[in-house]
């Protein structure tokens, strides 16, 4: 992580639990992203070097000031006059990041090969919340039919992959590995 991103992030955070606006912010920060993400004319225009700093501060205050909190729109604002605007979508990454290891939530992948059910779903949610020290995951399903079967979770830099396919290599490469006399 860039220590610039690290810096405004830790930064947030440390106003976030000051004022116990964790949740606020957090909620802040999520539609935040979003906005940044659907709206990539709003990261050119602050970053134009041809726009004057006022007026890119005017239509920060104009488009967000009542829809954020003062400490949202002061982060907003900070950023700005520090010519940082670039990177205010990893800034709030990270502090989303930070937000959720604070409040035990972890982000699970689930890759399988074919699509689980509700109650399939559920039953990985729960395994995981039995097995780690988090108290809640936000879960994301995929399907790779390439797995064959099985499926790869990934939590973070963990990985557990019970795919078939991962099997039929390990298989392969011992068998390739032994010596027939």
């Amino acid at each position: 992580m860039a220590t610039v991103t690290k810096v405004y992030g830790d930064a947030l955070m440390a106003a976030a639990l000051e004022g116990n606006e964790t949740d606020r912010l957090y909620e802040e920060a999520r539609a935040l992203q979003e906005i940044w993400r659907e709206n990539p004319e709003l990261s050119a225009f602050l970053e134009n070097p041809n726009v004057a700093d006022g007026e890119k501060l005017s239509v920060l205050k104009a488009v967000f000031a009542e829809r954020v909190s003062p400490d949202m729109m002061g982060f907003l604002i900070t950023v700005q006059e520090k010519g940082r605007q670039k990177e205010i979508p990893q800034i709030l990454d990270a502090f989303i990041h930070q937000v959720m290891e604070y409040k035990k939530i972890g982000t699970a992948w689930v890759t399988s090969a074919v699509s689980l059910t509700e109650e399939q779903k559920a039953q990985v949610r729960d395994k995981l919340l039995a097995t780690t020290s988090y108290v809640e995951f936000e879960m994301h399903f995929a399907v790779d039919p390439s797995l064959i079967g099985g499926m790869v979770l990934r939590i973070g830099d963990r990985v557990v992959d019970s795919s078939i396919r991962t099997r039929l290599h390990r298989l392969e490469k011992e068998l390739l590995g032994l010596q027939l006399d």
